[in-house]
């Protein structure tokens, strides 16, 4: 069985082995996944996004995935550290919250100069 992962909204694509972790991956691709807890489910940084449809090519949840994100789970939130590649999947990466601020204020700005 093939491991590939499309990190989203980037759209970089990496092939791994089945059983690496989404965190691992995105390290292979070179994307940014903060953590600070070292992979340990600790820190709850590492949140990633998947589509139900393709939950299945994940792992499941582990104990300590299921405690930190309780219902999180139902709305396909996963922790990169903990979630390993089974398949063929896609992530959604949670946007930086500078690039966010950012995007937000310029978004402001360009409200603002269609008003006048």
């Amino acid at each position: 069985m093939e491991g590939r992962i499309t990190f989203l909204p980037s759209g970089k694509t990496v092939q791994v082995r089945p059983g690496t972790t989404v965190l691992r991956a995105s390290r292979e691709a070179r994307i940014h996944i903060a953590t600070r807890c070292g992979g340990n489910a600790g820190c709850l940084m590492c949140k990633v996004q998947v589509d139900p449809k393709q939950a299945a090519s994940l792992s499941p949840p582990s104990e300590a995935e299921r405690r930190k994100l309780g219902p999180l789970l139902e709305q396909g939130v996963r922790l990169a550290c903990q979630a390993s590649i089974r398949g063929v999947v896609a992530v959604k990466l949670p946007e930086d919250p500078l690039k966010a601020a950012i995007r937000k204020q310029l978004e402001r700005q360009r409200e603002e100069e269609e008003l006048w």
